[in-house]
């Protein structure tokens, strides 16, 4: 079967959906998104790393044993804290600003001043309305308006939005918003390309579609501008 693709090209004139009316269960199975900022609560760092390892250690016990797995066992009984460990030290640990990279900027002296573009950025999610795995590659691109950054930064940014619960939606505009802030200017652009467990491995148990999400900033708009982009993206490279 032919890969389906869903093009998303996220709008941000607003900063909440309205979506009165609507069941949760609505909202998590069309992988619907509520804003563009990560939900948190204003005590969502009162607690430290430890703590809330101990807390989701606690928690997870109570899951297993109510699923009827025998903790007792030896394959089992460390899994409770290994996944509260996880949780916080790795795949959520974007959710944490103090893991927000740190961005070194650089004059452009080099007078670059075509778009760059790094692709085939890897990243793994985990869908927040499942906790079950997102994967696939972010495309990024941008104009310099006269500070450049890091390539390695371009990934780290994508590292840390990614580190959280997500949807793919605000995944996209999380990173591209971030671009732009850093580098001073709105001509940036990226597209995500991921498979979503949530629906490969439950509900509908597509094995073949993916999801395809974009923005474009400032000049990116542009139709001559988009297509170089794109080009960039579908070249093949042989190392």
């Amino acid at each position: 079967m032919k890969q389906k693709e869903i093009l998303l090209n996220s709008l941000l004139k607003e900063n909440q959906i309205s979506l009165s009316g609507t069941h949760a269960d609505e909202i998590g199975n069309g992988h619907m998104s509520t804003g563009f900022d990560t939900p948190l609560r204003e005590d969502a760092f009162v607690l430290s790393n430890e703590e809330k390892i101990k807390k989701i250690e606690q928690h997870f016990t109570e899951i297993m044993q109510t699923l009827g797995l025998d903790l007792n066992d030896d394959s089992l009984k460390g899994t409770p804290k290994r996944v509260a460990k996880m949780y916080v030290n790795e795949i959520f640990s974007g959710l944490d600003p103090a893991n927000k990279p740190d961005m070194a900027l650089f004059e452009n002296k080099y007078q670059y001043d075509q778009m760059l573009v790094e692709k085939d950025i890897t990243f793994y999610s985990n869908c927040e309305h499942h906790f079950v795995p997102i994967f696939g590659k972010a495309h990024i691109a941008y104009i310099s308006k006269g500070k450049v950054i890091g390539l390695s930064k371009l990934n780290r940014i994508v590292q840390y939005f990614a580190k959280r619960p997500q949807v793919q939606e605000r995944l996209t505009v999380q990173i591209a918003k971030e671009f732009q802030k850093i580098l001073g200017t709105e001509d940036v652009a990226i597209i995500m390309d991921a498979r979503h467990l949530c629906v490969s491995s439950r509900g509908v148990q597509d094995q073949n579609s993916a999801t395809v999400t974009s923005f474009y900033g400032g000049k990116f708009s542009e139709e001559n501008t988009k297509k170089e982009f794109l080009k960039y993206i579908e070249m093949k490279t042989e190392y």
